[in-house]
Parts: structure tokens; C-alpha cells; sequence
């Protein structure tokens, strides 16, 4: 398996498909770099080469105690960069991922990124704060941790239904895609799967957001429950007025899966 070492020795699992203009595939919380798969062959098949890797602590990479803060994470993003080489590239960030992408903006100068996506976000927030009155409160967080260490299997369980937005009487997505995103997620060690919790969950990333003047596509469906719209997407576009933004009307938060040939369509005319 193709392997990076970062610089405190964590070894990351990675894939790289394709030959073209480069383009980078951030993973969302609790998942791995395989729910990018399907969006991956979209983007080479039109051209693209397509790198996209395990975070620390999930899938196949390593699952150190430590190091699960943003800055940690995006110089895991920026050692990746540097290790396959690429120029001119794109970044991709779905949930928890758009704030590797935001993070390594702003703490590595953006280097070698040309455009930046964002797909159910949760850039720039989502605590409760004087600037950002209508986030979370952080109970919420504690219950979420809660619920993992009482039972982390039947939580990831209850958890994925919400995230897809599937209902008692239709589902976007299979029970078997379902299943298969709990299989992911419990690839992942507990420690990494609680402190990125805490990670997603508390980090404000509107300072970031000043260091993104590349074009930046933003992308959120309007039903999703899991990162609400208005506190992220719209936010961002507001902050950013160079961005554009897709709202997915009746979308839910697992757009990568539910809307797949869309959002594949979405990014390969942005980066066209």
C-alpha cells in the first residue's frame, strides 16, 4: 500500500489515481478515503489525477494517541503535497475535511493550491459564539463523545441513517451503503474518532477564511441536520463573495454518496 510519512513520523495510507491536473480528496469524519471512490472516477475518467488519502487515526493509517488538532491535520495535508509532488492543485474538503483545506490555506500560504472546494462543510464553525450565535452548543459534542464510548458501534449505526438523510419510508441511499460507511468508521481507532470530535466540533475557522482568494466552490444541501447550512455554507459565501455557491435543494449531509454523479459534475465544471 502506498504509504507517506509525515514529519512526527505517523505513516499515512494514500491512493493516486489518474494522470492531469491534480486534484486532492479530504475525507469527512468518522470515514476513510475510500468513501471518495466513486467522485475519484468521475474525476479521472474526465481527466484528473486524483489523490486521496486516510487522515491520521482512520482507515489505513496509523493511530497515534496525539495529533488531532487542525494544525496537526493540515500539515499531515501539506506533507502529502509535498510527497506526491503536485502543482497546481485543487483541494476538496467534505465536512470535517474543508478544515484541513481552510487550515492549510492559512498556515501554509495556499502553496501549489490553485482552487478549493467544500462540500457539507463545517467551515467556519459550528460552536455556539458571539460570532456565531446560532451554532451548537457544546453539550452537543460531549453527547456525541458520550454516545461513542458507551457503544460506539450502535451510535455509528443511529448516526449514518441521519447523516445520508434515509426515513423510515425512503432512503438516497442503500442499506447497504449504510452498513458499509459503519465499516469505515470503525476502521478508525476510538481515541482518533473522539478527539476529532472536539477538532471539527469547537474550531472556529473564520480567521482561515481571509487566506482563501483562489476560486473556491462551496457546495451544501439545504436539508442537512448533521452541519445546518446557514451556519456554514452561507456563512462562508458571505465572508467569501469571490465563492459560488450550490445550495442542494433537499440535500442531506452525505452529498459524496447521495448525490454523487451530481456533485462529480459540479467539480469537474469547476475545475474545467
Amino acid at each position: 500500500m502506498p504509504r507517506i510519512t509525515v514529519e512526527d513520523g505517523v505513516s499515512l495510507y494514500y491512493k493516486d489515481w489518474g494522470t492531469g491536473r491534480p486534484v486532492i480528496l479530504i475525507h469527512g469524519w468518522p470515514l476513510q478515503a475510500d468513501s471518495w471512490d466513486d467522485i475519484g472516477h468521475a474525476l479521472v475518467e474526465a481527466g484528473h489525477r486524483v489523490i486521496a488519502y486516510d487522515r491520521r487515526g482512520f482507515g489505513r493509517s496509523d493511530q497515534p494517541w496525539d495529533g488531532y488538532d487542525y494544525d496537526r491535520l493540515a500539515d499531515d495535508l501539506a506533507a502529502v503535497i509535498e510527497a506526491t509532488g503536485v502543482e497546481d492543485a485543487a483541494l476538496v474538503g467534505f465536512s470535517m475535511g474543508g478544515g484541513e483545506v481552510v487550515r492549510y490555506m492559512s498556515r501554509h500560504g495556499g502553496a501549489r493550491v490553485s482552487r478549493v472546494a467544500l462540500i457539507a462543510s463545517v467551515v467556519p464553525g459550528l460552536l455556539k459564539s458571539a460570532s456565531n450565535p446560532d451554532g451548537a452548543d457544546a453539550a452537543l459534542f460531549e453527547g456525541i463523545k458520550a454516545g461513542l464510548l458507551k457503544d460506539r458501534p450502535k451510535f455509528l449505526a443511529d448516526f449514518f441513517p441521519g447523516f445520508y438523510g434515509a426515513g423510515l419510508l425512503s432512503s438516497p441511499v442503500s442499506k447497504e451503503v449504510i452498513a458499509w460507511s459503519v465499516a469505515m468508521a470503525m476502521q478508525a481507532g476510538l481515541r482518533p474518532t473522539l478527539a476529532c470530535v472536539d477538532a471539527w466540533g469547537r474550531t472556529d475557522f473564520a480567521p482561515d477564511l481571509a487566506a482563501v482568494t483562489v476560486p473556491t466552490l462551496i457546495v451544501h444541501g439545504t436539508a442537512d441536520e448533521t452541519v445546518p447550512i446557514d451556519i456554514t455554507a452561507r456563512r462562508v459565501a458571505r465572508i467569501l463573495p469571490h465563492a459560488q455557491l450550490v445550495e442542494v435543494e433537499g440535500g442531506p449531509h452525505g452529498l459524496p454518496a447521495t448525490h454523487k454523479e451530481a456533485i462529480a459534475q459540479d467539480l469537474i465544471a469547476f475545475l474545467a
